[in-house]
């Protein structure tokens, strides 16, 4: 078996030719606990570096320093090296240099926290057009419970349950983090009020739904995701299983 070492080379190698997005993993919350060393890890691969380049923007009323220490915790066992991006209010989120550290990432990202305030940062700035561009060009993109949240559109709004406005990347998909411990009325309205043509991901904590380049859809984690349909339907996945979102 190659080496992780070659691994990552191969990888780089063949980012640098391939015009296609980067793999995209939105986790249901739980970022950097026992038991998501393996998907990060592959992520890691899949970047063909050694670095992630963290932003704590959710978090920034929640000791960002504190998600910087753990992503350093996690990532330093599996060789990388986290770069810290300090986006934490909107004059971060239009600031030059950060538009820049983005554009240069091969693994970004987004952290747990406030989706309000994660959105609020980001929608519409330099930062956040960087890293639709850095993705689109094969960065690996990873986000967790707010940070899933929010690329999503519809987004779930966590003060009752219902639908607001989210950033689109992944277009008629709502993510619920937390999904196995959430509240049951929060979750239930969710359900009851989802949009039409929408579908509803409920993603549990330091699980994820993971999009290869080719646009398929998988399971990674020790979790379930359900997925809701707009007829009332409902699928519980577990690691490994595919995801159709259509």
């Amino acid at each position: 078996m190659p080496s992780p070492e070659h691994q990552i080379e191969s990888s780089a190698r063949t980012r640098s030719r391939s015009a296609a997005p980067g793999i995209l993993a939105l986790l249901g919350g739980g970022e950097w606990r026992p038991g998501t060393e393996a998907l990060d890890a592959e992520l890691l691969i899949a970047s063909g570096g050694l670095e992630v380049t963290v932003l704590p923007t959710a978090a920034a009323f929640e000791m960002p320093d504190h998600v910087l220490d753990r992503a350093r915790a996690h990532f330093g066992p599996l060789g990388a090296t986290v770069r810290e991006l300090r986006v934490l209010n909107r004059r971060d989120a239009e600031e030059p240099a950060h538009a820049e550290a983005i554009a240069s990432a091969a693994f970004i990202y987004l952290s747990d926290g406030s989706p309000m305030h994660l959105r609020s940062v980001l929608k519409d700035s330099a930062v956040y057009a960087a890293i639709v561009a850095a993705h689109a060009k094969g960065a690996v993109l990873a986000a967790s419970g707010a940070g899933a949240t929010v690329l999503g559109d519809p987004m779930v709004d966590p003060r009752g349950g219902a639908y607001t406005v989210g950033l689109g990347l992944v277009p008629d998909v709502a993510v619920f983090p937390y999904h196995g411990t959430a509240a049951d009325h929060l979750r239930e309205r969710s359900i009851e009020l989802l949009p039409k043509g929408a579908v509803l991901v409920g993603v549990d904590a330091s699980t994820a739904i993971v999009r290869n380049p080719e646009g398929a859809w998988h399971v990674a984690g020790s979790g379930v995701v359900t997925v809701y349909a707009n007829d009332g339907t409902k699928r519980a996945l577990t690691d490994g299983e595919l995801v159709n979102l259509d």
